[in-house]
Formats: C-alpha cells, structure tokens, sequence
C-alpha cells in the first residue's frame, strides 16, 4: 500500500501536477460528496424502477430475487477494479486517462471515446425516464394529458430538462455539489418509504417467487423481449436490469479534481455507490415483486409495470408523494449524470482529442466550471435521443459503451500490474486479485455485450459497429500522429520529471 495519503488541497494539487496538469477546477468536494455523485447517477429510482420491465418481462419474480444480485456482483468485479486505478492516478479524464497511462494513447484515445458515448447515452436514457415519469404522473396533476404528447412534445421536454441541469451546472459545483448531496439523502429515504408501503400494503407476501424462473419472454412479458426458448438466453437479458442501474459509477472519477483526499476519497466512492446501491436496490425492488397482486399480469404491462403496481398497491396521497419524490430523483440523477459527462469531454479536450478542444476545455474564470463542455454535453444528449428514441435502446447503449469503457483500462492494468507499473495508491487490491477480478471483468463484459445488442435493441448493434468502424479508420487515417495524448505519468515508485510549469508539460506522449 501506498504510503502517500494526501490529505489537503495542496497535496492533491501537488500529485495533480505530477501527473502534468494544473489546478484549474475548483477542489470543494468531500468524501461523501464524491460518494453522493455516483450514487446521485446510479439511482435506483430510476434504472430500478424505469427499467423494471427489462428484468421481469425476461424471468419473472427471479429478476429481483437472484438475477439483480447477481448483477450487482459482477458491477462490484468492475468497480473494485477500476477503484485502484483510480487510486493511483485521480484524475478528472478518469478511465480515458488510466488506459493512456496503462495501455498507450491509441488505447486511451478508444477508451475515451467508448466512454463519451456511454455517458451521453446514459445522460440521455436518464432524462427520456425522468420526462416520462413527470408527464405520465405529475403531469396530471397539473393539467397534462400524457396520451396528447407526441415524440416532438418528448424532445422538448427533455430539451427543457437538460437547459436547466446545464445552467445549474455552468454556475458552479457548489450548486451541484449541494444538490447530489441532497439526492443521496432524498434516493434513501424514498427508497426505504416505498419498499416499506410496497411490503405493507402488499395484497399477498409470496416469498417464493423472487427464485422462481419464468420465460416471460414474447407477448407473456408485454412484448419487452421477443420469443426465446432458452430460459439461460432470458437470465443474460433481465441481467441488463441490474447492470443499467448500476452503471455511473465512474463519476467519482471524473470529479476527482474536484474532490479533496483524491486518492483515498474517489476509490471509496466508486465502490460504496455501487454495493450500497445494489443492496437497498435489491430490498427495493424484491418489494416491488412480493407486491404485485399477480406476477404474471404484472409481466404483461411491458413498459407500463411500475405504473400498474402503483395504482394497485399505492393509488392514495402516500403514493402520490413518492411518485413526486422519484421524479426529483430522477432529475438529480440526469444533473449529475451532466457533471460527470461534461468533466469527461473537459479532460479528452484538455489533451485535444476532441475537435474544438480549444474552447471545450476552457473554464470560466469566475465559475470555475468547463462552461462550453457543460453546454456541449447538453447538445449531444438532445441529439442521441433523435438517434436512438426507444427508452430499451438507450438503456443497451449506455451499458454497452459504458462497461467497454470501464474494462478498458483494467485490461491495461492485466498486461502491466507488477511490470512497468508499479505505483499503487492507497487502495490495492495486490497483483493476484486485481487480475483475477480482472480477467472475470473481461469475460462479464463481452457477455453484457451480447445481451445489449439482441433485439429489439438494433440500433444499439449499429451504433456499436459504426462505433468500432469509424474509430478504427480515424485513428490510422491520421489521428495516430495528431493526438499526443495525456502527459507523462510515472508508473513506478519514482516521480516523473515534471517540469517547473504545468502548462510547459501539457501535450508530452504519453509513455507506458
């Protein structure tokens, strides 16, 4: 173990300019804060609930009950991973930066882009869910008629939500910082009031179907999954269930300059936002399960099954409340979600690997915010949803490019843990568990893979292909000569030479 710890803004200013980069985003972020922004976008009172009908229109009851944790598990593989990355190198480039350092700038130039995508995507999934669960149940409230709303009506609505998360994140993290920290109190509260009311005003309390497997595939799930004889087949699709909420995670990394302690702070909130989520997750929606007057109607809502168990089971003011307080969830989860997005597409074109790098990596000098990455981050998710507008498309995409992204750099870490990178930091796992978790990071991953690009999810298969085929082509028809990539950063014990000025060392090739 590392014996370096930092433990003030200048030791972590310190350690950032070792790696060749300045101070330029303002450090006021706590542990709990960096806990709070991932667990802010993991949520799961949006993938858990927005996404229920993925798990149980593939295996019924067992979704909850055995494939959830299940997931949970595998997510946790990755993230334990990623967290002594992160250790080592606490930078707000994140995953494109470790597999730079690892893996090489080609490497690293992927990663980057395999992320960018994912974080749009997720962006993007977040607020089409948080629009549809506002319109289909606040909406009334106020005069709404959700069935009047068109795709345009969408696309204006999630515009709207992404301007005021945009404004709220150009004028400082202090708003936002307060805000996700807000969401992770108001994620548990309304997370244990609801899972509490779904087990008392339970119709029945049948335990036994959360193991019990059903092919609920075809018109018996609602038409969520087409016909599929294999119930091995449906378990890997309901896994994208789990897998899509507990995907964000690596937004503490991305705030890493921006939170105090780094090195200690950011690899706690990796793992702590995943497996505090997926145990209150797997409490919440085994509830969800237990409750439904029946399970096999409950299957057959499609999209419609968290909407249908409300009114059976919550149709009074109690459930109103909580509905008010999963749209406010929600939200928060899409704002942090903008953070975490807009801190990535600073740090790529902070080393230009971006077009326009020029203006996406300034910040404002009286907010300290990358305000035109902010602003960016806003445009590209707007334009992903004309893409991709099914909400089970989005969701396949994000966790297809995500979990690519997040396996990325510790394929890096296999290849060179205990060669030429031999500088850890406060969290290690040691070279025999690091790629062992490792190789079963790897193996998960390809299986994510497979389920997110089955149908219906087409488009996910062809963004994936393009994807793969346009980064290939620009890569070797020139940006293998233009992109310097990352500063150099030591893997050993030893420090780098750093030059006396920060801005004289951005742009050197990265060396692995």
């Amino acid at each position: 173990m590392s014996a370096h710890t930092p433990g003030s803004h200048s030791e972590d200013e310190k350690l950032l300019q070792g790696m060749g980069y300045a101070q330029e985003l303002m450090r006021r972020m706590s542990g709990f804060s960096n806990f709070a922004i991932s667990f802010s976008i993991i949520c799961i009172l949006a993938g858990g609930i927005t996404s229920l009908q993925l798990g149980i229109s593939a295996v019924g009851g067992a979704a909850a009950g055995i494939v959830w944790p299940l997931g949970v598990g595998l997510c946790l593989l990755v993230a334990l991973c990623m967290a002594q990355i992160a250790s080592a190198f606490p930078t707000a480039g994140g995953l494109y930066h470790w597999s730079s350092i690892l893996g090489g700038k080609g490497w690293g130039w992927a990663t980057a882009w395999f992320n960018l995508a994912g974080l749009v995507f997720v962006t993007a999934a977040v607020n089409v869910g948080a629009y549809a669960l506002f319109t289909t149940f606040i909406g009334p409230m106020i005069g709404i008629d959700p069935a009047k709303l068109t795709t345009n009506d969408q696309i204006i609505g999630v515009s709207l939500i992404l301007i005021s998360q945009a404004l709220l994140n150009h004028f400082g993290i202090r708003a936002v910082t307060l805000l996700t920290d807000f969401s992770g109190y108001l994620i548990f509260a309304v997370a244990i009031i609801l899972t509490g009311a779904m087990l008392w005003f339970a119709p029945t309390h049948d335990v036994g179907r959360l193991f019990t497997f059903t092919n609920t595939s075809g018109d018996a799930g609602g038409g969520v999954w087409p016909l599929h004889g294999s119930t091995v087949t449906m378990i890997l699709l309901g896994l994208l269930w789990p897998i899509y909420t507990i995907t964000g995670y690596d937004a503490s990394a991305h705030t890493s300059e921006e939170t105090q302690n780094a090195p200690v702070n950011v690899p706690k909130g990796i793992i702590r936002s995943v497996y505090i989520s997926g145990l209150f997750g797997w409490v919440m929606v085994s509830a969800f399960v237990i409750a439904m007057p029946s399970l096999a109607d409950g299957a057959k809502q499609g999209g419609n099954v968290f909407a249908w168990l409300m009114d059976a089971v919550l149709p009074g003011a109690l459930g109103k409340v909580l509905w008010i307080g999963i749209v406010v969830a929600n939200y928060l989860c899409g704002l942090a979600c903008v953070t975490s997005t807009s801190r990535m597409v600073f740090a790529f074109s902070r080393d230009g690997g971006l077009p326009f790098s020029g203006a996406l990596k300034k910040v404002s000098s009286k907010w300290k915010t990358p305000v035109t990455a902010i602003w960016t981050t806003a445009v590209l998710t707007v334009a992903s949803t004309l893409y991709a507008k099914a909400y089970t498309t989005l969701t396949a995409a994000c966790v297809i490019f995500l979990y690519i992204s997040y396996v990325m750099p510790v394929i890096a870490g296999f290849f060179t843990l205990g060669k030429s990178w031999t500088k850890t930091g406060p969290f290690n796992l040691g070279p025999a568990l690091f790629k062992t978790l490792a190789v079963i990071s790897f193996v998960f991953v390809c299986g994510v893979t497979w389920a997110g690009i089955q149908p219906p999810n087409d488009l996910a298969l062809n963004a994936l292909v393009g994807a793969v085929v346009v980064l290939t082509v620009a890569w070797w028809a020139g940006v293998r000569k233009l992109f310097k990539g990352p500063p150099v950063t030591s893997l050993s014990g030893s420090p780098a030479s750093v030059p006396s000025s920060a801005e004289g060392f951005a742009g050197a090739p990265t060396t692995s």
